[in-house]
């Protein structure tokens, strides 16, 4: 099961396309979908809980917790819409297209995928790209 919630104005259009696209990757990456709670929020919002739980007193796009046991999946996934949209004038691409990348970052995490290092960025870079490749 795949849940939307909304801390802020934003809403999201295609919320089935999205939890089929979701649902997809993960069968894709052999591993079986229990829950995953997505909450749209704003800086601060999100800021409040890097502080308080990573102790990390700076704005992010996404955090991610992991409660998934095997490969069976389950977590919670905060994302900010401020930061995607600052970061997608950064990158140069639509808002859409960091906000689906941001999503399917969070659930390639959850499938075992890291991005510490250069390689492994790479190697979860390319990943999103054919997910979204798959979903437009």
């Amino acid at each position: 099961m795949i849940n939307f919630n909304y801390e802020t104005d934003f809403k999201l259009d295609s919320e089935e396309q999205i939890t089929k696209w979701i649902i997809d990757t993960i069968s894709s990456e052999a591993h079986k979908l229990e829950e995953i709670n997505y909450v749209f929020c704003d800086d601060e919002y999100l800021h409040k809980l890097n502080v308080e739980f990573l102790n990390h007193d700076t704005l992010t796009d996404i955090i991610s917790f992991d409660y998934s046991v095997g490969k069976i999946i389950q977590g919670d996934i905060f994302i900010s819409v401020e930061r995607v949209k600052d970061n997608a004038k950064d990158f140069g691409v639509s808002f859409i297209e960091e906000l689906h990348r941001v999503i399917i970052h969070g659930v390639l995490h959850y499938c075992g995928f890291k991005d510490k290092t250069d390689n492994d960025a790479k190697v979860m870079r390319d990943k999103e790209n054919y997910y979204l490749s798959v979903l437009e």
